[in-house]
């Protein structure tokens, strides 16, 4: 059949017009791929329908808004209060109007009688309390994880802070009653207005009490900036403290903060310049530090950081703060008439601060280490000390006693870890011959090791380890100390125009252990054994007929100024220890014209000493009188004597080195095991033995 003659029934015809129709409509952006095409009247119905909806979201808008502004927002005043109490651990209230006003970028609220309550362990009192507390935040910087207040205003706040005596604090608000020790970081905040606000702070774990003022009063063109002022009491000595920052206003988060700070608690001051790099972030910052003060230890309080005693002391640093790590750079200054110098780290991030220390002296004058153990330093013309040192040393003085008595603070010790190095240079020691120091000490959880403890003479040194065991009621402290390679000529002055009275080789060991809270009490108890040889040298004759041989010759050649010397071959004197008294019966003295031998007691309680030493002469005197020379009295000022009475009887030479022959032989490895085979000591064994004398 031939084609029809109208297109207009054409259904091939009829659905490429359809086609073209509908992708002119598409080009226009004016239709739904998917939706059917429409005339004019349906066109019509669907704007109809688009006018509706467009007026009720108008409607429903501003029935939204005018619920916003006539909505009562102390009906939120429980919901919020519920949620804070629930994720800080505590009650806080808001008692009065809560005001909103949310129509901006900068949504603000008022926040009228807010009350935080302390945590349950704190009893029923309160944290804070503020009768209207303001913020304003930005919106857009918020959207980019940026928090940053516009303004925070705080009028009348009444804040009451208490630290427990085991460490727990009311300021940190985690609900596990545990103290975070976390620093705090504020958001920034454009302006900052404190009212008269009142800060009381309770710190029963380092009795410090205080009570002041703080305010933040500013305007542009005349900023008056951040300030804390107030007074109490720490230890039982007047406190004050003084801060003051700079203007709150417009704070640029790329500028430090700057700010001051002084302290006085009692008779030590502290002043601080310094910055927060980043504004209202607490766990950085940066001082130039000052400290004065009459003791180091006094700064525990403080600090929290158990500081050794020392002389007065004026020191400068700079300290830095990154989070709960704190370094003190470039210490320098002095501790009593010593200079010091070095650096300080201290890291709180664990249960107990871990103090890190690397310090030196250039000159270390020697008394000033008597602090370090509860004693004084000396107290004459040009000598630096405490008031309470100068009677410290007063008390000791009449008493005529060696070791203070002061006790340790055992609680002190156990509150933190550390590790020192120290090395002095030079020390200046009037009546000892030393030349430097160098020492290195860990504290661990109370047990206090010194494993390096090193005192160099002109020639060889006195070095050792001691341990103070700090982790019982009653502290443990050993020691074993050798003096290695010295010269008896270093240790005896020579009077102007006399001849040293001896010369030679010294060596010895100290090994005591004893109990106590302080050094007297630990030397009381102490149990061990004390040596010193002199293996080899020479001894003013006029001293060596002094023995107890032959007084008379001894006195003439002294009256004469006879400088002879004779040799020393072996020389020892051996004590043990037993509750803090030592005794010996192996004192002796072996020069070429007499054999010295005696026995002594040194109570270290009571500080006294009674040693005796008789003698026997190598050859026969036409002359002789036998009185022994004694050393007794106190420890700190004994007096040299020969014991009066009538002639004693003499036991013979043999005798003599039979009684000390044997003990020697198994004494000298104590102190050094080549002294028996090396040392003219050796050579007094043998002969002992040539003469019949025991081998056991």
């Amino acid at each position: 059949m031939p084609p029809s003659s109208s297109d207009a029934h054409d259904p091939l015809r009829r659905a490429r017009a359809w086609g073209a129709a509908r992708w002119r409509q598409l080009r226009a952006g004016m239709a739904d791929p998917y939706a059917p095409a429409r005339g004019p009247e349906t066109e019509r119905r669907r704007r109809r329908g688009l006018q509706i909806a467009a007026g009720v979201l108008a409607s429903l808008a501003l029935v939204f808004v005018l619920f916003l502004l006539l909505f009562d927002w102390n009906m939120l005043r429980g919901p919020i209060s519920r949620f804070a109490s629930a994720q800080t651990g505590r009650q806080i209230a808001i008692t009065g109007d809560l005001e909103v006003r949310p129509w901006s970028l900068k949504p603000a609220a008022a926040f009228n009688g807010v009350v935080v309550d302390d945590p349950e362990w704190a009893g029923e009192g309160k944290t804070a309390q503020v009768e209207r507390l303001t913020v304003q935040m930005e919106l857009l910087p918020l959207l980019r994880g940026h928090r940053i207040l516009t303004r925070l205003e705080v009028r009348h706040p009444d804040v009451r802070l208490l630290r427990a005596a085991d460490g727990r604090h009311t300021w940190d608000f985690s609900k596990d009653d545990k103290p975070s020790g976390e620093p705090l970081e504020l958001p920034l905040i454009r302006r900052f207005v404190i009212e008269e606000g009142q800060l009381r702070f309770d710190d029963r774990q380092r009795d410090l009490t205080f009570s002041g003022t703080i305010s933040a009063q500013e305007e542009a063109g005349g900023a008056q900036g951040f300030r804390l002022a107030g007074d109490g009491r720490l230890n039982g000595e007047p406190f004050r403290l003084r801060v003051g920052g700079g203007p709150l206003i417009n704070i640029d988060p790329g500028d430090p903060y700057p700010f001051d700070a002084e302290v006085r608690a009692g008779a030590t001051r502290i002043t601080a310049k310094g910055a927060l790099p980043e504004p209202f972030d607490l766990g950085r910052f940066h001082l130039d530090l000052t400290a004065v003060g009459p003791d180091l230890a006094d700064l525990y309080r403080l600090t929290g950081l158990a500081l050794p005693n020392t002389p007065p002391y004026e020191l400068k640093g700079r300290l830095v703060r990154e989070g709960r790590v704190y370094s003190l750079d470039d210490l320098g200054g002095r501790l009593g008439d010593s200079d010091i110098s070095g650096d300080l780290r201290v890291d709180t991030r664990e249960e107990r601060p871990f103090l890190h220390a690397d310090l030196r002296s250039r000159r270390l004058d020697f008394d000033d280490l008597a602090t370090l153990f509860g004693g004084a330093p000396a107290t004459g013309e040009g000598e630096t000390a405490s008031q309470g040192q100068q009677a410290v040393a007063r008390q000791m003085q009449v008493n005529a006693r060696i070791f203070p008595d002061s006790p340790l603070q055992v609680e002190r010790i156990r509150a933190m870890d550390a590790e020192l190095s120290y090395r002095a240079e030079a020390i200046e020691a009037p009546h000892l011959p030393l030349r430097g120091a160098d020492l290195h000490l860990t504290l661990d959880k109370g047990l206090l090791n010194a494993d390096r403890v090193v005192f160099s003479l002109p020639q060889g040194d006195f070095s050792g380890a001691i341990q103070l065991d700090a982790r019982q009621d009653v502290p443990v402290t050993t020691m074993d100390m050798r003096l290695s390679g010295a010269r008896l000529e270093q240790l005896i002055p020579v009077q102007s125009g006399g001849a040293q009275p001896l010369r030679g080789d010294l060596v010895g060991r100290v090994q005591l252990r004893g109990r106590g809270l302080s050094v007297h009490d630990t030397m009381s108890t102490a149990d061990g054994e004390v040596v010193v040889v002199i293996p080899q040298g020479e001894v003013r004759e006029a001293f060596a007929e002094l023995l107890g041989i032959n007084v008379v010759k001894g006195l003439g050649l002294l009256l004469s100024g006879d400088q002879s010397q004779v040799p020393i071959r072996c020389a020892v004197g051996h004590f043990r220890a037993r509750n803090g008294v030592l005794r010996s019966n192996q004192i002796v003295f072996d020069t070429e014209p007499v054999l010295g031998h005696g026995e002594g007691r040194i109570d270290l309680g009571r500080e006294r000493m009674s040693v005796r030493i008789d003698g026997e002469a190598k050859e026969p005197r036409l002359i002789r009188l036998m009185a022994p020379v004694t050393v007794s009295g106190p420890l700190r000022q004994p007096s040299l004597g020969v014991e009066a009475g009538g002639a004693i009887a003499q036991a013979g030479l043999a005798a003599a080195l039979g009684a000390v022959a044997a003990p020697l032989a198994a004494l000298l490895p104590f102190v050094d095991p080549g002294l028996a085979e090396d040392a003219a000591c050796g050579a007094l064994i043998a002969e002992a033995r040539r003469q019949g004398a025991p081998a056991d």
